[in-house]
């Protein structure tokens, strides 16, 4: 099921909403001030990495503040 982040642009903080239906969406508001004034953002996601147990994948992510939040580069060995 998807859970969406949403940034308050009244208070600046962050809020997680499982959004089942589109109408979910529209009865929004803010935890933490009660704000309906919600924009929402892309996620950083999560991620694992299976390697042979050596901890040497060779498989590297960066992450880094981009115009649109964080973004992540990841570089995966093998032929080009």
């Amino acid at each position: 099921m998807p859970i969406y982040e949403f940034k308050c642009m009244d208070c600046d903080q962050y809020n997680e909403r499982l959004i089942m239906k589109k109408e979910d969406e529209i009865e929004m508001v803010c935890t933490h001030c009660g704000s309906g004034n919600l924009e929402r953002i892309l996620s950083r996601t999560s991620h694992t990495v299976a390697g042979n147990g050596g901890g040497g994948n060779g498989v590297s992510a960066q992450t880094r503040t981009c115009s649109s939040g964080s973004c992540t580069t990841y570089t995966i060995p093998g032929p080009a």
